[in-house]
């Protein structure tokens, strides 16, 4: 086996190889087309040297130990590369979920599927159900061999581009929010099926709504028993708030920290720069400190063979907020030029340089998965043991 240094060694010289050194101006205002076909290709690049899915399982094409993994996830981040926007939702969401709670037949079909570049979004919120995620309406009627789908998904990110969906509908509107809901894979190519993309103020399209019109679900696209899909999606949810932190910590220190300080540093037309201003240099330091926190709780949220039942929680939430605060700075010292940026590269995260465009995208991270509000909730009831708010008669 690799030891540490060499395995670092041998990504470090992959990445020379082989990340685009010109990504990031061929991805600035590309088409849809351009943007597909370039994450594919990218998946696949990633694919071939087995850096695409190393959380998978060693049989469908991961088992890489969590220490490569760190320093896999570490090497990228380091050398700029492209991030795997399209394919986020297909190998963590929808794996994790097909791997927990999935029949055999389900995960033959699908998880090969993913790695041939099969792309997944999620269809769990809706209008007047997104903290509150157990008030979902969509309803699911059983009619033989299938169900029949009618209702609206809200925030559907990457629908657009989507081959299948994780959905959450409603088959028994009698039992208490959480114990009427089923879990099930929608083929987003069924009739009823229509998709309306959602134009946010930075002028992108990446959000959408779902309209399901008397759409038919085969009965064995249900994944686990039929009302205890609100179990199975805590499987999705907790690989949202989990094993996705450790790539996006180390994206946060390398592309958006490491990207602050140089920015900090860069000369000024009047001279000197604004590393010269104390409180700047403090500032610095405390972010610095707080993302030596976040890597280290990344790392131990995944090494745990048991993690604890708030951890991911207190992982997502200390993540959205540090990437709020470090972007909300950034903005700051990049001052009004930055206001000017209209457009980041659509394969980079949320630390694309674009100060201001990645500020606004930052508060998209502090909703998704589970709002700031819901986190310190279940921390509070689930890891510190606080007793359940009282529940208020409507």
């Amino acid at each position: 086996m690799e030891s540490p240094a060499e395995f670092r060694a041998r990504v470090r010289d992959w990445c020379a190889a082989n990340i685009p050194p010109d990504w990031r101006a061929a991805q600035t205002g590309a088409t849809d087309a351009d943007f597909v076909s370039f994450q594919q290709a990218w998946f696949q690049r990633l694919r071939a040297a087995g850096f695409a899915v190393p959380h998978w399982p060693s049989q469908w094409g991961g088992g890489m130990p969590v220490e490569q993994q760190a320093v896999l996830y570490s090497e990228l981040a380091a050398h700029d590369a492209p991030r795997l926007v399209l394919a986020f939702v297909s190998i963590h969401h929808a794996a994790a979920t097909l791997l927990a709670a999935g029949t055999a037949e389900q995960r033959q079909r699908h998880l090969p599927a993913i790695a041939d570049g099969e792309i997944w979004c999620q269809g769990f919120s809706e209008p007047g159900a997104g903290s509150d995620l157990a008030a979902l309406t969509t309803s699911a009627r059983r009619r033989g061999d299938t169900y029949v789908v009618n209702g609206r998904k809200l925030w559907a990110s990457g629908a657009t581009f989507a081959d299948w969906c994780l959905l959450l509908a409603r088959t028994d509107p009698d039992a208490p929010k959480r114990h009427g809901i089923s879990y099930f894979l929608m083929d987003m190519r069924s009739p009823g099926v229509e998709v309306r993309p959602i134009q946010q103020a930075t002028g992108e399209w990446h959000f959408c709504e779902i309209f399901l019109d008397d759409v038919e679900i085969p009965a064995a696209n249900m994944i686990g028993p039929e009302n205890q899909g609100w179990q199975v999606a805590q499987q999705t949810l907790g690989a949202e708030r989990g094993m996705t932190m450790l790539e996006l910590a180390e994206r946060l220190a390398h592309g958006g920290f490491g990207r602050l300080v140089r920015l900090c540093a860069a000369p000024r037309p009047g001279g000197g720069s604004a590393s010269d201003d104390p409180v700047v240099c403090d500032r610095l330091a405390r972010l610095e400190t707080e993302l030596t926190a976040l890597r280290g709780l990344c790392a131990e949220l995944v090494a745990a063979e048991t993690p604890g039942p708030a951890d991911a929680s207190i992982v997502k939430l200390y993540y959205s907020e540090l990437l709020q605060r470090l972007m909300d700075f950034g903005t700051e010292i990049a001052g009004t030029s930055t206001h000017a940026v209209i457009r980041t590269p659509r394969s980079s995260g949320w630390e694309s340089g674009a100060w201001m465009l990645d500020f606004l995208g930052s508060w998209e991270w502090t909703i998704p998965g589970g709002t700031s509000e819901i986190q310190r909730t279940i921390i509070a009831e689930r890891g510190l043991g606080l007793p359940r708010e009282p529940v208020v008669p409507r």
